[in-house]
C-alpha cells in the first residue's frame, strides 16, 4: 500500500491594537486519525502562555483545543505542527457505483415507520441548512444539470464537481471569509471555501447529505522554483454521504477526488463548524491576523529548513527517522 509523510506547519500572529485584558479562543487544528491518514506527532506553542488550556473533542469528532487568557497581553502566536502519514483512500466498491442519486435521497428522508441505520443518522446532520450553507431551488436547478433522473451517486456527484469547477473561476479578491454563498455562486467566483458551500448547498437542495472538509493540500511550486516557507494555505472540500460505502471526498476547486495530497483536520456542516481558530476578546483594537502554512513532504524537509541539524533549530518536533536520510 502505498504511503506518504508530510510535515505540516501553520503558524497565525494577532499584533493588536489595543491590550487584550481576557480572550477565550477555540482551535481546531489537530489533524484527525483515520483509516487512511496517521498522526504521527503534533506540537502546538502558544505565547504568551494561556491561564487555563484544555482538549475535548466536539460532536463531529474533531479534536479542539480551548484556551483562556486573564492577563494582559497585545500580542498572541499560534504554531500548529505536526507530522502526518497518508496512505490511498478505500475506493468505492461496484455495487456502491450504481446506486441511483433518488433512492439515497428516499433513504435518507424521515418516515414515522423508518429505523434509521447508525450511517443514516449520523448522515442526516449533514442534509439540512446550516449557518453558511442555504437550501433554494436555485442551487437544486443547478445541481440537475449533473443529477440526471437515475444518474448513479457517485457519477452525478463528480459531474457536479466537475460542473463548479468549469463554471466557476478562482479569485481570492472576489470573495471573504464570511462572504455568502448566495454572492459567489451569483459571481461565479471566489476561493475553495466558496466552491465548498457551493457544492453542498446543490447537494442539500436536492436532498442528500454533504459535509465540509477542512484541512490542507500539497501545492506544487512553478517548473525550477524552489518551495517557499509560509507560501502555503488551509484548504477545503466537499463530502457526499454514499450508503455501503462511506463518505465519498470531492474538491470543486481542483476537480479531483483527494488522494494522497490532501491532509484532514475535520469536518463540519461548514466553515462555522471548523474554523482552524476563532475566539472573543475583551479589548484588542483593530487586528487582523498574519497567516503562515508550509506543507512540505518528507523528502523536501531537510533542504527546505537546512541541512545538518540547523533545520531543528526552526521547528519544535524531529522528523521521522526517514526524513533524516532522504537518501
Amino acid at each position: 500500500m502505498t504511503f506518504v509523510h508530510y510535515h505540516v506547519r501553520h503558524e497565525t500572529l494577532y499584533e493588536y491594537g489595543q491590550v487584550v485584558g481576557e480572550s477565550h479562543h477555540l482551535l481546531r487544528l489537530t489533524p484527525r486519525a483515520l483509516p487512511w491518514q496517521k498522526n504521527l506527532e503534533h506540537h502546538l506553542a502558544i505565547a504568551p502562555e494561556p491561564s487555563v488550556q484544555r482538549t475535548f473533542l466536539d460532536s463531529f469528532g474533531n479534536r479542539i483545543t480551548a484556551i483562556h487568557f486573564t492577563a494582559d497581553h497585545d500580542y498572541l502566536k499560534i504554531t500548529s505542527e505536526f507530522w502526518v502519514e497518508l496512505r490511498d483512500r478505500p475506493k468505492p466498491s461496484v455495487d456502491a457505483t450504481k446506486v441511483a442519486w433518488e433512492s439515497v435521497r428516499d433513504s435518507l428522508r424521515y418516515r414515522a415507520d423508518r429505523k434509521f441505520s447508525p450511517e443514516h443518522l449520523e448522515a442526516t446532520a449533514f442534509r439540512f441548512v446550516s449557518p453558511n450553507v442555504p437550501i433554494d431551488s436555485r442551487y437544486a436547478a443547478y445541481a440537475r444539470e449533473s443529477f440526471l433522473p437515475g444518474r448513479p451517486l457517485i457519477e452525478a456527484a463528480d459531474a457536479l464537481m466537475k460542473q463548479i469547477h468549469r463554471d466557476f473561476s478562482f479569485d481570492p479578491s472576489a470573495t471573504e471569509t464570511f462572504t455568502p454563498v448566495e454572492e459567489a455562486f451569483q459571481a461565479r467566483r471566489g476561493v475553495c471555501q466558496d466552491f465548498s458551500h457551493i457544492m453542498i448547498a446543490c447537494l442539500r437542495s436536492i436532498g442528500l447529505a454533504a459535509r465540509y472538509m477542512s484541512g490542507y493540500i500539497l501545492t506544487h511550486p512553478p517548473e525550477g522554483k524552489k518551495r517557499l516557507v509560509g507560501a502555503d494555505a488551509t484548504h477545503a472540500w466537499v463530502a457526499v454521504f454514499v450508503p455501503e460505502y462511506g463518505w465519498l471526498e470531492l474538491d470543486p476547486t481542483n476537480a479531483l477526488w483527494p488522494g494522497l495530497e490532501h491532509i484532514t483536520l475535520g469536518w463540519g456542516r461548514d466553515f462555522s463548524d471548523i474554523t482552524p481558530m476563532r475566539g472573543v476578546l475583551l479589548g484588542g483594537g483593530e487586528h487582523e491576523p498574519e497567516i503562515a502554512v508550509t506543507v512540505v513532504p518528507e523528502e523536501e524537509f531537510a533542504s527546505l529548513y537546512g541541512d545538518g541539524e540547523t533545520y531543528l533549530d526552526h521547528l519544535s518536533i524531529s522528523p521521522p527517522s526517514s526524513a533524516m536520510d532522504p537518501g
